[in-house]
């Protein structure tokens, strides 16, 4: 930790900021079945709304297809209208205390929508960043306002601080740039 700052602790929430980024990418599908394709959906469970995983297995038993294992048998309405509700284009076929998914394909409208997603995404993992940079920079300020560090060092700890913000945009828009090539791939 220099004097006013932790560049380690910046680096460390940018990072996570990167991370929800490559997690909320993952979930969207491009064609190929994946189980993380329902980690957003959020099931009104027990009186709160809990992740879907917390109250079923997700499987993929082919390719083109999802299986839920609803652990409790008075969830499987509960669970149906939450991944009919999701926004993901996915109906569910209801098989006893089982959901089976099929997975459709991709036309060139719903990839263009999926595209307008991971954009959103990237956008909010970008501002996230750019917080943990305010964040840096206004503790900067106040420890050279204080007298903790000099104009010199200010100034060099904050070009530090604008690389690692840099190098993590540009982490963003690489991964922004790979799911949109492999979402728009036929």
């Amino acid at each position: 930790m220099s004097k006013g700052i932790d560049l380690n602790d910046i680096k460390r929430r940018m990072d996570g900021a990167l991370a929800a980024f490559k997690n909320d990418i993952a979930s969207l599908r491009t064609g190929r079945a994946s189980a993380n394709v329902l980690d957003p959906v959020m099931v009104e469970a027990y009186g709160s709304r809990v992740p879907l995983n917390q109250v079923a297995n997700i499987t993929v038993p082919e390719p083109r297809m999802l299986g839920v294992s609803i652990w409790d048998r008075q969830m499987v309405g509960a669970v149906d209208r939450a991944i009919r509700e999701s926004n993901l284009g996915l109906n569910p076929i209801i098989d006893g205390q089982n959901l089976r998914i099929p997975l459709p394909e991709l036309n060139e409208e719903r990839r263009r929508s999926l595209v307008k997603v991971a954009h959103d995404y990237a956008e909010k993992s970008k501002v996230a960043i750019r917080h943990v940079r305010r964040d840096g920079m206004d503790a900067l300020k106040k420890a050279e306002k204080d007298g903790v560090v000099g104009q010199d060092e200010s100034r060099s700890l904050s070009e530090k601080v604008q690389k690692i913000t840099d190098d993590m945009i540009s982490d963003v828009d690489r991964l922004l740039a790979d799911k949109e090539k492999e979402i728009m791939q036929v």
